[in-house]
């Protein structure tokens, strides 16, 4: 027969019981409510017509290959993102990566040594006639012909003399041999200003330093 004590004791269980369990129920590091998982995101319907069009089209090739449309098209888009990603790296690879390139100064065109005193013995016998005028321009007109046989690029018909000799393409020493010997062809042509012997001069001894001076026909720019 069981003892008045076991009967007492019981009640007095069952009341620790609950209040331990409900001590637990309101405790809010256990979580006892159901997870609200997110619903899933709906596919937007231009990216759903895509890929059924993409499938439609591409359907008779995954099924030549065996391969099953949704398997075909995770493979494409990989692919895809692999083609982007290199796409980006090779527009955004150099900009990122320090230049292992180190750059080396260009030294000043010149033109060929052989042509300039071919070009001066031309030039002096005009002016021997006292055709200073022409003597002057032939410099400037066959100056313009040794630039545009080496770099034809950076001249087209219409490029002015004033515009060759700012071209960033000529050492400053051939813009400002230019930019004399063209001022000089300018009063010649537009002010109609016949040329002297002092006009000749001065365009002779800028060109012969320019072009004479050094000791082989170094290319700079306008070689590379």
């Amino acid at each position: 027969m069981p003892s008045v004590s076991s009967h007492t004791n019981a009640p007095a269980a069952a009341e620790d019981f609950a209040r331990n369990w409900e001590a637990v129920r309101h405790d809010g590091a256990i979580q006892f409510a159901p997870v609200e998982l997110p619903e899933k995101p709906q596919t937007p319907d231009w990216l759903a017509r895509l890929f059924k069009a993409v499938g439609d089209l591409l359907r008779p090739v995954a099924e030549a290959l065996g391969v099953s449309w949704p398997t075909l098209k995770w493979i494409l888009l990989a692919l895809a993102i692999a083609l982007l990603l290199f796409i980006v790296w090779r527009l955004l690879g150099p900009l990122l990566l320090p230049s292992s390139k180190k750059e080396d100064t260009p030294e000043e065109w010149a033109p060929d040594q052989a042509q300039a005193v071919a070009l001066l013995e031309d030039a002096d016998r005009l002016v021997a006639e006292g055709r200073f005028g022409e003597a002057t321009h032939l410099l400037l007109q066959r100056s313009v012909g040794h630039i545009r046989d080496t770099r034809p690029d950076l001249l087209d018909p219409s490029s002015t003399a004033r515009e060759i000799s700012r071209l960033d393409a000529l050492s400053d020493t051939a813009r400002q041999t230019f930019a004399l010997i063209a001022e000089r062809v300018e009063h010649s042509l537009f002010a109609l200003r016949p040329l002297n012997d002092e006009d000749w001069q001065v365009a002779r001894k800028a060109y012969s330093e320019f072009a004479l001076t050094r000791p082989t026909a170094a290319e700079g720019p306008l070689g590379a």
